[in-house]
């Protein structure tokens, strides 16, 4: 068997990690490719993610892959000293309400993530609503500075919430799954299918090397999109025929890096056991967006929140840092002086800016609105040909923000179902629809398809419409 896995991110990583793992199926060296089109790996989200991981923060149908993911980490993290190799670390989940000039107090700042996978501002909630801390302490970190009419709320349960250093943790991975015989193409893309004349079956992936435009082919019995926000292109370039649409969209979102003088690893041992934080805001009038803080092993602060789905997703990841702008870059700087910044002398007047700047980024996230990710084996048919693969075609993306965390359980879900094991996941129950690129009324692909399935029962998707007569009796039957 071999496997071609167009991305190499995180997801893909993770899943090439857990492919190769001889306890799950033994192979041999060069039966794993990772194809990337990237010339540096983990540049965008990946590597420039916020590495925040929750254990129970999911809607139902993710909670068992949430849950398994999060033991993962922890895992992982054990066997291979992570809290050294790439920061991982048990964290403590903050909420900031702050009231406004109107008396009321912005909704808590976690409400979105428990909502669904993309950021999503919040409505503001009346003033009398209980905000309180829930062990009567204040639980801020000396980072963070105190607002005026705020209120900062424990919102995790202990041991629920752990932070990673997302770049480092794409680092380990892939130089393990390098000395296990998995091979890494890149900057490299996946643009068609070799079928063997006599079954028919693809039998192999023709790729390019986008540097020198020299074409070879790697042997594949089994293909996985783990692209991220590219896997819709990724899909359509191998795949031209197809007719689905992968309704996968590109997030993107601003992130900033800083060090502050009020904020030491001595310090945080000292009042919180060694534990990081992570604040989560809802749209602040003061800022103009909903900014996430999030506190590092090696004493950094990681900020983000301002995103959006109006930046054209770049041909490569490597692009996305020219696409930055300085005016969004500099709204993202000025909610760090508010949230984090000095305090000043004089308490009517606004907060110095005393923070050092460490990295400043763009990155893009695959977003489904459905706020589940595609974690799949697909049928067939979805190529929109007669192509088939003896051993599947795989799908893993739409994590949202969520990427990070869900990683180390979707790779070892993934893993499995390529190996024809039984998932580890078996009553995870996601949701997709895939509406057809042709919305004609007399198309055979006019209406969306809604696919159900579980984990454990799940041998493919089928995503074939209805047609003519069979949709115009629904319509009447839904009148």
């Amino acid at each position: 068997m071999s496997t071609v896995i167009v991305g190499g991110g995180i997801i893909g990583v993770s899943i090439a990690y857990f492919l190769s793992d001889p306890n799950i199926q033994r192979r041999q060296p060069g039966d794993i490719h990772i194809v990337d089109s990237s010339e540096e790996l983990f540049a965008c989200a990946s590597g420039y993610a916020a590495g925040f991981i929750a254990r129970d923060w999911f809607a139902p149908q993710l909670q068992p892959l949430g849950a398994l993911s999060f033991d993962l980490h922890q895992q992982l993290a054990a066997e291979h000293n992570g809290a050294e190799k790439w920061g991982y670390r048990q964290s403590s989940a903050l909420s900031l309400q702050v009231e406004g000039s109107d008396g009321k107090k912005t909704a808590r700042g976690d409400d979105w993530l428990r909502r669904g996978a993309s950021r999503a501002e919040a409505a503001v909630v009346d003033k009398d609503e209980d905000s309180s801390m829930a062990d009567g302490k204040d639980p801020s970190p000396a980072w963070l500075t105190k607002q005026k009419g705020g209120t900062v709320e424990r919102i995790s349960k202990e041991g629920s919430v752990a932070q990673v250093d997302p770049l480092r943790l794409c680092q380990f991975m892939l130089a393990r799954c390098i000395e296990r015989g998995v091979r890494v193409h890149n900057p490299a893309r996946a643009v068609s299918t070799i079928k063997h004349p006599a079954s028919g079956a693809i039998h192999e992936v023709v790729i390019e090397d986008t540097k020198s435009r020299m074409k070879f082919n790697l042997p594949c019995t089994s293909i996985v999109f783990a692209a991220g926000p590219w896997t819709p292109r990724a899909f359509s370039t191998l795949f031209p025929l197809s007719r689905a649409h992968i309704p996968v969209l590109a997030l993107s979102g601003y992130s900033l890096v800083f060090r502050s003088p009020r904020h030491t690893l001595h310090q945080e041992r000292e009042a919180h056991g060694g534990k990081g934080h992570a604040v989560f805001t809802t749209h602040p009038q003061s800022c103009g967006f909903s900014p996430e803080i999030f506190s590092r092993a090696n004493a950094e602060i990681y900020l983000a929140g301002l995103n959006g789905l109006d930046i054209p997703l770049p041909e490569v990841a490597t692009d996305a840092q020219s696409l930055m702008t300085r005016d969004k870059l500099a709204r993202v700087r000025e909610a760090a002086r508010i949230l984090m910044g000095r305090p000043h002398e004089d308490p009517d007047a606004e907060n110095v800016d005393d923070l050092e700047l460490v990295r400043e980024s763009l990155c893009f996230r695959p977003y489904i609105e459905s706020g589940l990710p595609i974690v799949a084996r697909l049928q067939d048919t979805i190529t929109g040909a007669t192509d088939r693969l003896s051993g599947g075609l795989f799908m893993a993306t739409g994590h949202g923000p969520w990427g990070i965390s869900l990683c180390l359980g979707t790779g070892k879900v993934m893993a499995e179902m390529i190996s024809g094991i039984k998932p580890s996941v078996d009553k995870c129950l996601f949701y997709f629809i895939f509406p057809a690129k042709d919305t004609s009324r007399d198309s055979a692909f006019s209406r969306p398809f809604l696919v159900k399935f579980e984990v454990e029962e799940v041998e493919a998707i089928n995503i074939i419409g209805k047609q003519g007569e069979e949709e115009e009796k629904e319509e009447e039957d839904g009148e």
